[in-house]
């Protein structure tokens, strides 16, 4: 059979797709800093000339920053779009890594065997299992079964500047009809998942400025007006006592879970009172007439993420400050309008600022959620994939963060996309000592070859 010849290349060519992608990981792609752009054109180079190999017409296409890898490949039905990124957090603090973070090896753990190594689960092993699974069916039957595009990016670690203009001024050449992001993991490290909620983000920057200079307090302290107690109010008040955010308009554009999804991640049996030990942590703190899994993938939030002013060094300074600072951070679901949202925001501090006191604001990007219909039967055909690779029943899942790119997709080139990964809790993405299990890199290449079957048979 056709699809069972393929699983059996991947299994028998596991060695070889697993030191391919230590030797992408090798390469130390990392994005934000411009001492490495160097090592993120290598990646690229790495990247055309793998797909290459393939008999893909592949290409490194310059931006403004770094480059992206573009590859084409014709065929017959469906036309499906890859993203995936080659580039890589920094790895700082070095001293609490194990061993070089660019020198991946296979480790033996308690729980299996790891691939450890900076860009092992974010993103290049992700990656490199769609790629794997293309190699494998290429090879047994000589073409590849549909059309196909890859589009790599090198920046996504690093905000991804170049990113929606590239998409803008190529929107021809890369719209295709459905976009698979490996980007993602699996719900509690065992279930394999489709991703079809991302929350947008919005970060605000507030400074609160009375005097003109910080004050002595025993002189001035009672008769004028402190930033910090003003901030500290405006603050406090960003929520009422059951966890709802006070905002005006901040729920409009939130939509209520579908019966058919809310009855899914009920099944799912979230432990939330182990999620949450897990940070020393027993009780949920958002709204309390939402569940647990509810709060973290379908409901959006507010959180303070900074605050600062007058004396914090050692010792102790009587001193009133001038001014006060903040950082909040929204994560919108939905429909929310992240510029409304930000206007409101904005006048909700001003309104209840008192005689003496001014608030101006630094805005820090803003992003929409990002819903997926999951109406196209492709989306019922990769659950059933997955279910089949992995044993248990994929589940449609939200996720707590943010990934622009789906949201571009949907936007720019009027896509569908598809979030489908395989990394696992543990991952330590973004961290020292960063893995990715060496059974997701495995079956994450076999089930990827199981969904180009679902789609292209």
């Amino acid at each position: 059979m056709t699809l069972d010849a393929v699983l059996s290349r991947i299994d028998t060519d596991l060695t070889g797709a697993t030191d391919r992608l230590m030797e992408l990981m090798r390469i130390q792609s990392i994005s934000t800093d411009p001492d490495f752009a160097e090592h993120c054109q290598t990646a690229a180079d790495w990247l055309v000339a793998d797909l290459q190999s393939m008999g893909v017409d592949a290409s490194k296409r310059p931006t403004p920053g770094h480059p992206m890898v573009i590859g084409h490949v014709d065929g017959d039905g469906p036309h499906l779009l890859f993203y995936g990124h080659y580039d890589v957090q920094p790895v700082d603090p070095l001293e609490l890594w194990d061993r070089d973070p660019f020198d991946p090896e296979l480790q033996e753990t308690p729980a299996g065997t790891v691939i450890r190594g900076r860009g092992s689960s974010d993103d290049k092993g992700q990656l490199m299992t769609f790629v794997e699974a293309c190699r494998a069916w290429k090879e047994v039957h000589g073409s590849l079964p549909c059309k196909i595009t890859f589009f790599f990016e090198g920046e996504e670690e690093s905000g991804s500047p170049s990113l929606i203009p590239f998409m803008k001024e190529n929107a021809d050449e890369l719209r295709a009809d459905v976009a698979l992001i490996c980007d993602t993991g699996m719900f509690e490290s065992r279930v394999p998942s489709i991703v079809t909620m991302l929350r947008g983000l919005l970060g605000e920057e507030i400074h609160i400025k009375a005097a003109d200079k910080d004050l002595h307090s025993g002189m001035y302290g009672g008769i004028s007006m402190n930033p910090i107690r003003v901030l500290s109010k405006i603050l406090a008040g960003l929520h009422d006592d059951t966890g709802r955010i006070t905002v005006p308009g901040f729920y409009d554009g939130v939509t209520e879970l579908p019966d058919d999804i809310r009855a899914q991640w009920q099944g799912l049996a979230f432990d939330h009172a182990a999620f949450l030990g897990d940070v020393d942590l027993s009780h949920p703190a958002g709204e309390q007439d939402r569940t647990p899994l509810e709060m973290i993938w379908s409901r959006p939030t507010c959180d303070v993420n900074g605050i600062w002013g007058g004396y914090t060094g050692n010792g102790f300074k009587t001193v009133l400050p001038s001014e006060a600072h903040a950082k909040v951070s929204f994560r919108l679901v939905g429909d929310q309008d992240p510029h409304a949202i930000r206007e409101s925001f904005r006048a909700y501090v001003t309104e209840q600022l008192p005689p003496d006191v001014e608030a101006t604001f630094t805005g820090h990007g803003t992003g929409q959620a990002s819903v997926t219909e999951t109406t196209d039967p492709k989306f019922e055909a990769a659950r059933k994939a997955l279910s089949d690779e992995w044993g248990i029943s994929a589940a449609y899942v939200g996720c707590g963060g943010s990934i622009p790119i789906a949201g571009h997709f949907q936007e720019i080139l009027d896509m569908t996309p598809m979030l489908i990964g395989f990394g696992r809790d543990d991952d330590q993405i973004h961290s020292p000592n960063e893995k990715y299990d060496l059974e997701s890199f495995h079956k994450g290449i076999r089930s990827w070859a199981r969904v180009l079957d679902a789609f292209c048979s």
